[in-house]
């Protein structure tokens, strides 16, 4: 996948693309946190000067937007293929549950970058945003199944939303890619224990 705005292989000095410096650079935010990070640091960590990064990025700033980006964008691609789909809302819900747990599978860093945001800069306030709008549309999924009577009652969808996604998110503590439990199994037990619970009782 390929950072928002950027172009595919994008490539300057010899060694180091714009992928695999936001790679390094997410690692080291996720170890060092992204403001006791320098670029001196992320330098270093890539083996060449501040001037070869400046060549791809403007600022440190810039791999934190594209970085936070990344993770966005998978996760409201998801939420896209859901809208375009056709049948129950609880169906369409699940997409998204499931999708996204692939989203964190494929973009473990950046998924975990992105939940340790708290809007401490405009970039981080604007990542916040679109959360909060990722957010409102698992809320509104969650409130229309609930309308068809696919989802119990009794929990006001909200509620339910943060707890789905809670558990999502909790991934990002313990999971960890090209182990014995694929994403695709890893999406199938997450549905099958928090949507028995979620389903409406007939």
């Amino acid at each position: 996948m390929t950072p928002s705005g950027t172009a595919t292989g994008r490539r300057g000095r010899p060694g180091h693309s714009l992928d695999s410096l936001l790679d390094v650079a997410v690692a080291v935010f996720n170890e060092r946190g992204y403001d006791a990070t320098s670029m001196d640091e992320l330098a270093a960590r890539l083996g060449i000067t501040k001037s070869a990064i400046y060549h791809h990025v403007p600022s440190k700033v810039e791999l934190l937007r594209l970085a936070l980006d990344r993770a966005l964008d998978a996760l409201f691609a998801v939420t896209r293929e859901s809208a375009a789909t056709t049948g129950p809302a609880i169906g369409r819900l699940e997409h998204v549950v499931r999708g996204s747990v692939r989203v964190l599978a494929a973009e473990l860093p950046f998924v975990t970058l992105l939940l340790r945001v708290r809007g401490n800069s405009p970039v981080e306030e604007a990542a916040l945003g679109r959360r909060r709008e990722f957010d409102r549309i698992v809320t509104d999924l969650v409130r229309a199944a609930e309308d068809e009577g696919d989802v119990r009652p009794d929990v006001d969808p909200a509620i339910t939303s943060r707890l789905l996604f809670g558990t999502v998110n909790s991934l990002t503590e313990w999971y960890r890619p090209g182990g014995s439990l694929s994403a695709d199994a890893l999406a199938d037990a997450l549905v099958t224990t928090t949507f028995s619970g979620l389903r409406a009782r007939r």
